[in-house]
């Protein structure tokens, strides 16, 4: 069984720009798209999407940049197949099934390294993306982190490593709160919007400038590495102008 999907790149962190490989194709190569239409709970696309459901009911709810990261990555791994539609709604339905219990959280995780069991690098960088999805929303709870470490544990990661990527991601927030805010003014500014502009339009402006600047979505069109960088950098400046006039809005 060919070994296609992609790991998603994050939509805050810096990091979320590195090179992840497939087991394939260095970067993603739209041009080849894999025939599959079996059970995706056998493949890696289907057990990825049952892991992030874990992980993002795990403090009990999904906050909007949760839901956005999902939103992208049910479309970023959809569509390296032919049958592009039939699996991105095969893989919303896992995901709702998923999220209702952990009781199958372990399984799902033993079908996982079954499949990665000669990928050490690739089982870390799952982790990796799920650390990212529970931090995304700037808190780390203790069940977010007992879900993780559970996946991890299951898929054999080291515990060094474990907890070196939790400490990478709490360095990061941790600067990131320290870091001087962007004023209002300018805040506006960088969602291409005005203080009058309503709710609706704001939130379409801001979901235009993610799907504009996603590194995922640029690297898939072959740009530099370089070009990558910049555009992680844009979209934090994006999510972080967002959260600062929703926040001044109150909605």
């Amino acid at each position: 069984m060919k070994l296609l999907f992609l790991l998603i790149v994050g939509v805050i962190l810096y990091f979320i720009a590195r090179n992840y490989k497939t087991e394939k194709f260095e970067n993603i190569k739209l041009n080849i798209k894999e025939n599959f239409d079996g059970d995706l709970m056998n493949h890696e696309a289907g057990l990825l999407i049952a892991l992030m459901a874990k992980v993002a009911k795990a403090d009990g709810s999904v906050c909007e940049l949760e839901a956005q990261m999902l939103k992208h990555t049910f479309t970023d791994i959809s569509r390296h197949f032919e049958n592009q539609e039939e699996v991105r709604e095969k893989l919303k339905n896992i995901y709702k099934k998923e999220k209702e219990s952990f009781e199958n959280t372990v399984d799902i995780c033993d079908k996982l390294y079954k499949i990665t069991k000669n990928d050490y690098q690739k089982r870390l960088k799952i982790i990796e993306y799920l650390l990212n999805l529970a931090f995304i929303d700037k808190e780390f709870s203790k069940t977010e982190l007992m879900i993780t470490e559970d996946i991890s544990n299951a898929l054999k990661i080291k515990k060094e490593d474990f907890q070196n990527l939790i400490n990478v991601f709490k360095n990061f927030y941790a600067e990131q709160k320290n870091s001087q805010n962007i004023s209002i003014e300018k805040a506006y500014e960088i969602l291409e919007s005005n203080s009058s502009d309503e709710n609706s339009t704001l939130k379409k402006n801001y979901r235009t400038l993610v799907k504009k600047h996603h590194p995922d979505i640029i690297s898939g069109q072959g740009a530099s590495q370089n070009i990558i960088d910049e555009a992680t950098r844009k979209l934090q400046e994006i999510n972080e102008a967002y959260e600062l006039i929703k926040k001044e809005r109150k909605i």
